[in-house]
């Protein structure tokens, strides 16, 4: 027999990738007795009745929250405050209110000044995705063994934290607790850096593809297509990603181009030993990543390798 799910109601805003993984993930673990969704696009909560991952489908935020024990926003963060706004007289006392953006200073400044005294605020950021979105996008197994963030603030009730931290590692996750701030910077150059260097690098290919009457697309190398998939990643999610962490993305872009620099200048004086040495020590850090489990040899985008196993009745 399955443990008692650790919420009633779980009640998700916004239904893509991360969303449907939860979805998909909660309902296999037990871990909600009810998972309520919603979706700002009616085309998008027609599918997801179609696929039949969810107990109910409703039409509004505040029809999705109502009695919920745990509202999840999915949605990227520029919608996060008007959002919280809107439901905030109609969320259930005691329950706890997450989201899943990779900006977490920018979220709490948004939300926290609309949400009642008798909810708990635990925003969170589950470091997993791929490039793809919609409600066919997400799987079971994204989160396995990825860290999820717990950025709770100053004076959360520690039981709150404690409920979403048990429910994260139900989906699978290593779970992490650390300030907003903390986040932003760390996620800056793990995460945002990456993705604008990728978006900027596809660019100038696609404007020299027009030249070379695309040669640059039909000989793309492994790292030019590493780089499109990550710069195939939803537009809107990133856009407000950057505008909402722009103080940390900026100095690590200042950091950045002056690393560039250093090899503009070294390739130029062909200074082979000084490239040898970043080089080698670049590389030593992907192999301490593989190390700790936190990728594979394998590409990430898919995570066919995972596997997150029914828990037995």
């Amino acid at each position: 027999m399955n443990p008692a799910p650790l919420f009633e109601r779980v009640a998700l805003i916004g239904f893509g990738l991360i969303g449907g993984s939860i979805a998909r993930a909660a309902k296999l673990q037990g871990l909600a007795s009810e998972i309520v969704i919603t979706a700002r696009s009616e085309t998008t909560r027609a599918r997801v009745r179609e696929l039949g991952i969810v107990d109910r489908v409703v039409e509004t935020n505040v029809e999705a929250v109502a009695d919920a024990d745990l509202v999840i926003l999915c949605i990227p963060v520029g919608a996060c405050g008007p959002v919280a706004q809107e439901i905030a007289a109609h969320l259930k006392p005691g329950a706890v209110v997450s989201d899943v953006g990779s900006v977490k200073a920018a979220v709490v400044r948004d939300m926290a000044p609309h949400l009642p005294k008798s909810a708990h605020f635990v925003p969170a950021h589950p470091v997993a995705g791929t490039e793809h979105s919609g409600p066919d996008s997400g799987f079971a197994e994204l989160f396995i063994n990825r860290w999820c963030i717990l950025t709770p603030p100053e004076g959360t009730d520690p039981d709150a934290v404690q409920r979403l931290r048990a429910f994260w590692a139900g989906l699978g996750a290593r779970v992490e607790t650390m300030t907003p701030e903390h986040h932003d910077l760390v996620l800056a150059i793990t995460s945002h850096l990456p993705h604008l260097i990728a978006y900027t690098i596809v660019g100038t290919a696609e404007e020299l593809a027009q030249v070379t009457e695309s040669e640059v697309i039909k000989f793309s190398a492994g790292g030019f297509r590493d780089f499109t998939r990550i710069a195939a990643s939803d537009p809107t999610m990133w856009r407000d990603v950057f505008l909402a962490n722009k103080e940390a993305v900026l100095e690590m872009l200042g950091t950045f181009n002056e690393d560039l620099s250093k090899l503009t200048r070294a390739i130029r004086r062909g200074d082979g030993e000084a490239l040898f040495e970043h080089f080698a020590r670049t590389r030593a850090i992907r192999r301490g990543i593989v190390e700790i489990g936190q990728d594979s040899a394998a590409a990430d985008f898919g995570r066919p390798h995972a596997q997150l196993a029914k828990k037995p009745d």
